[in-house]
C-alpha cells in the first residue's frame, strides 16, 4: 500500500521520498525497483530505526511527512507537518501510543468507516488495488463438477483458516470430491501453537488441499473458481475482497470487521465470522449462484471505489482539505 501511495501521490505533481531502514531493507529495495527517490537511514530493528527516523526529521522539516503506520508516528509524535495513516485498529498500550502519535498531526487517516467509528477525529482513506488480470496456470483451473476454492493470504487462526478447513470437511460429507482448496500464502508472522492449531484444522481435508504458498495474485485467481474470506477478527479492510472483485472471481466472505463495507451492503455470500456451517452455505451458493450480472456489478464496485484511480481523487480531495496542494515536497515514510 505504501508504494501505490506514493505511485498516485507523485500523480497529483507532487514529490515523493520515500525513507526506510537499512535492515530490513525490502522496503527501500522496493522503492528503488519502482523508480522512486528514497533516503536510507542506517539502523537495524524497529527501536533503532525509530530513533534514527527521529533525528532524521529534526534536521529535515521540509515536507510533509507521511507516517504510514503507528511505528514513525510514534517516532516522530508531537512533531508538526505529519500526516498519520493507521491501517488497524490500536489496542492496550498501541492505544495510547497512537493517541500520543495523532498529536500536531495535519490528519489521522484510516482505510474505512469501520475503523474511522472506533478512532474519532480521522478521516477516511479507503485503501486501493491494480486491477488483477487472472493468469490460468499450467494445469488450469478445476474441470466439470469440481469447484475450487481459493485461500489468500497468512495462513493463521485470525485468518480463519481453521474455519475454511472445517467448512471444507463439511462440504466434501455432503459432495465427496466436488470441493478443493487452493491455500496460497504463509505463516509469516505466526506463533507456532497457532501454527500447530491451522496444521491440525487442515489434517483431515489434506488430501483436498493444493498447497501453494507465495503465489502472484494473477497466478491465484487464475486458477480459483471461488475466493473464500473467512477471517474471525475484525478486519479494518480487505484488500484481497478488493482483487477479487477486479479478477472478476466471485467471493465468499464472513461478517467481521470492514469486510461487507469493502464487498457492499447487497454483497450475497456471507457468513458470521466462525460459522462452520453458514460459511459452507455461502460457500455453495456462490458457486451455484455467480453470474456474469453481479460478478460486473463488483467490478464496477472496485473501479469506483477501490481502483487506483478512485484512490488519486481521494488523495487530492484530502490534500485540499488540508491545504497541501500547493506543496512542492512531499515525504512519504516507510514503516
Amino acid at each position: 500500500m505504501l508504494l501505490a501511495l506514493a505511485r498516485e501521490i507523485q500523480r497529483l505533481g507532487l514529490r515523493v521520498v520515500l525513507i526506510g531502514p537499512s535492515e530490513p531493507s525490502a522496503l527501500v529495495d522496493a522503492a528503488r525497483k519502482a523508480g522512486h527517490e528514497t533516503v536510507v537511514l542506517p539502523a537495524s530493528g524497529r527501536r533503532a530505526y525509530m530513533l534514527a527516523l527521529r533525528r532524521w526529521r529534526r534536521r529535515n522539516r521540509q515536507g510533509i511527512l507521511w507516517c504510514n503506520g503507528l511505528v514513525p508516528a510514534t517516532a516522530t509524535a508531537l512533531m508538526s507537518d505529519r500526516i498519520v495513516h493507521l491501517h488497524q485498529v490500536p489496542l492496550g498500550v498501541q492505544a495510547i501510543l497512537a493517541r500520543v502519535a495523532k498529536v500536531r498531526a495535519c490528519a489521522t487517516v484510516v482505510p474505512s468507516q469501520f475503523m474511522a467509528a472506533q478512532l474519532a477525529g480521522t478521516h477516511v482513506l479507503e485503501n486501493w488495488v491494480e486491477e488483477v488480470h487472472p493468469v490460468p496456470t499450467s494445469n488450469g483451473k478445476a474441470s466439470g463438477d469440481v469447484v475450487r476454492l481459493g485461500f489468500l493470504g497468512r495462513l493463521s487462526l485470525d485468518k480463519g483458516v481453521h474455519v475454511l478447513a472445517d467448512a471444507l470437511h463439511e462440504l466434501d460429507a455432503q459432495a465427496p470430491g466436488r470441493y478443493r482448496l487452493v491455500l496460497a500464502g504463509e505463516p509469516r508472522f505466526v506463533d507456532e501453537t497457532s501454527q500447530r492449531a491451522v496444521h491440525d484444522a487442515l489434517a483431515p481435508v489434506e488430501h483436498l488441499v493444493d498447497r501453494r504458498g507465495w503465489m502472484t495474485r494473477e497466478s491465484f485467481f487464475g486458477l480459483v473458481d471461488v475466493m473464500v474470506c473467512p477471517s474471525v477478527w475484525a478486519e479494518p479492510f480487505g484488500l484481497v475482497i478488493a482483487e477479487a472483485m477486479s479478477a472478476r472471481t466471485p467471493f465468499v466472505i464472513s461478517d467481521t470487521g470492514a469486510l461487507r463495507e469493502v464487498a457492499g451492503p447487497n454483497h450475497p455470500w456471507l457468513a458470521p465470522p466462525g460459522d462452520v456451517l453458514r460459511l459452507a452455505d455461502a460457500v455453495q451458493k456462490a458457486a451455484r449462484d455467480s453470474s456474469p450480472e453481479l460478478l460486473e456489478e463488483a467490478y464496477n464496485r472496485w473501479h469506483s471505489r477501490f481502483s487506483p484511480t478512485a484512490g488519486r481523487k481521494r488523495l487530492h480531495s484530502l490534500f485540499a482539505d488540508l491545504g497541501l496542494l500547493q506543496s512542492q515536497a512531499t515525504e512519504a515514510d516507510g514503516l
